[in-house]
């Protein structure tokens, strides 16, 4: 990502409809997946960003964290996230084998060329029977300036990160698009971004604006966490992946 996006992202990720929104979902799914009885759990975030995330990770367990970025290391370091360390891209990670009962890679694959290197890395640090968490951007067509701004490799459809999963040794157990309702707006934006030819800006999508438009459309992505958590659904901006090691 763009180096200068970074000290906007640290301070909209706790306020943010989007990061929100996530947050809420991926809990949701982690909280069915890993009920109390069945913690504490040791874990992995790899591509933790600024941090914001990884408190929330610690209901589960004892909770490790990467991220290949020099910012994002610093500024997860400045919340007191001392665990936080720095791995350069394609380089092995700094644990042993079968070490971590989950690992959560969210919004990160995309930023990586070999994808499937990456993700045999993560079946590498997971116990037989560990659990990977998966979101990425969906759909090529709604490709746009963020993906410009984010250092996109791609986006995907569940067909093609299944690939990619199956190819690198995980057994998927399901997969679902995400942030759905707002899709139609954000596509229809998207596309006629394109087809107006508007000149490439530097300026992330990221900007909360009016603060009852955010907390409305936070309100309609965190009803939405609710379905998706216990149901798959066919379309959306993003797409969650849960898989496991065999």
């Amino acid at each position: 990502m763009e180096e200068e996006f970074y000290p906007a992202y640290y301070r909209l990720e706790g306020r943010h409809w989007w990061f929100l929104g996530r947050r809420s979902l991926f809990l949701r799914v982690l909280e069915r997946q890993f009920p109390p009885p069945d913690r504490p759990i040791q874990l992995l975030d790899f591509g933790c960003g600024t941090g914001a995330f990884l408190e929330h990770l610690e209901r589960f367990g004892a909770v490790s964290a990467v991220d290949s970025d020099p910012s994002a290391v610093e500024f997860c370091h400045s919340r007191g996230r001392s665990e936080v360390q720095l791995v350069p891209p394609g380089a092995p990670l700094p644990f042993a084998d079968d070490t971590f009962d989950l690992v959560t890679t969210l919004d990160v694959i995309e930023h990586i060329g070999d994808d499937v290197g990456a993700l045999r890395e993560l079946r590498r640090v997971l116990r037989p029977g560990g659990r990977l968490l998966v979101a990425v951007p969906a759909f090529m067509f709604l490709w746009g300036k963020q993906d410009e701004v984010s250092h996109h490799h791609r986006r995907y459809t569940a067909k093609t990160m299944r690939r990619a999963l199956a190819e690198a040794g995980f057994a998927v157990d399901r997969t679902t698009y995400f942030n759905t309702i707002l899709f139609p707006p954000i596509a229809v934006l998207r596309l006629a971004r394109r087809l107006l030819r508007r000149p490439s800006t530097r300026q992330s999508d990221f900007d909360v604006g009016p603060e009852a438009l955010n907390r409305a459309l936070g309100a309609l992505f965190g009803a939405e966490a609710r379905v998706i958590a216990r149901w798959n659904v066919p379309f959306g901006v993003s797409l969650l992946a849960l898989a496991r090691r065999p």
